[in-house]
């Protein structure tokens, strides 16, 4: 791994993956899924984080993330003025 971020991300997409396959099979759940409105938060944060864990190292599968290419999502360079170009 590259940094210490990396691993992090890396990790952080690997139990939202795990936490989205059940493997507690409903038995281990942070939000049961019966309560009213709320009771799917917990997977909608799971999706929402390996979605982004994915955009992190360029894989982009959800149609939000097409907007931007991977690589200006990951660099934030500020966007050059119209002087720059002369």
């Amino acid at each position: 791994m590259q940094s210490l971020k990396d691993l992090f991300v890396l990790l952080l997409g690997a139990i939202s993956a795990l936490y989205l396959l059940n493997i507690g099979v409903g038995v281990f759940e942070f939000v049961p899924d019966n309560l009213p409105l709320i009771g799917n938060l917990d997977e909608a944060t799971a999706t929402f984080l390996l979605l982004n864990c994915l955009t992190y190292f360029g894989i982009n599968i959800g149609p939000l993330q097409k907007l931007l290419p991977a690589d200006k999502r990951l660099k934030s360079e500020p966007p050059s003025s119209p002087a720059d170009k002369k």
